[in-house]
């Protein structure tokens, strides 16, 4: 992998009889993931260097959930066998992102610390919660601490690696 890749969703099951598959997605709008090209399938249970590339031949909204059609996949029995694997794409695919924006997939990681510069740990996750992003900092303990720019989150320092937060950890 020249790349780091990105897990953006998972194959949820069949439909219909040419091939075609549901889709789960985890990009925002659930859409996007048709942006990206080739998928690197891989099963839960397979090693980061077993993964099968494939093209997506055809691809629509259907209902409230999307299905997908790949290359050389014309039929139910060759369709069974993706059921369950999780697409990863290039992170390199992405679409730039403005000052102060961020994919949820770089800020996985960085070290948070408050502005006394106490150690909370590191992102492990972030939750979307409706009013705000959340972000899971697995340290010594567990803190859910709200994404808010200039308000909770005064510095996102990608090159250093670091998250500074206006954050009580005895909150």
């Amino acid at each position: 992998m020249t790349d780091r890749q990105v897990m953006v969703g998972r194959i949820a099951g069949l439909f219909g009889v040419q091939g075609w598959v549901k889709i789960y997605s985890f990009t925002q709008p659930i859409e996007n993931i048709f942006r990206y090209s080739p998928w690197h399938l891989r099963k839960e249970n397979q090693s980061e260097n077993n993964v099968n590339d494939y093209e997506v031949a055809n691809s629509r909204r259907q209902g409230k959930g999307l299905i997908a059609q790949f290359t050389g996949i014309d039929d139910r029995d060759k369709a069974a066998g993706l059921v369950g694997a999780e697409i990863f794409v290039e992170r390199g695919q992405f679409a730039g992102t403005e000052p102060g924006e961020h994919y949820w997939t770089d800020l996985v990681g960085l070290s948070v610390e408050t502005l006394e510069g106490q150690v909370l740990g590191r992102v492990d996750s972030l939750l979307e919660t409706g009013a705000n992003d959340v972000l899971v900092i697995q340290g010594k303990r567990r803190y859910l601490v709200p994404f808010i720019t200039g308000q909770v989150v005064k510095n996102v320092d990608m090159d250093g690696g670091k998250i500074v937060v206006e954050w009580d950890p005895e909150f």
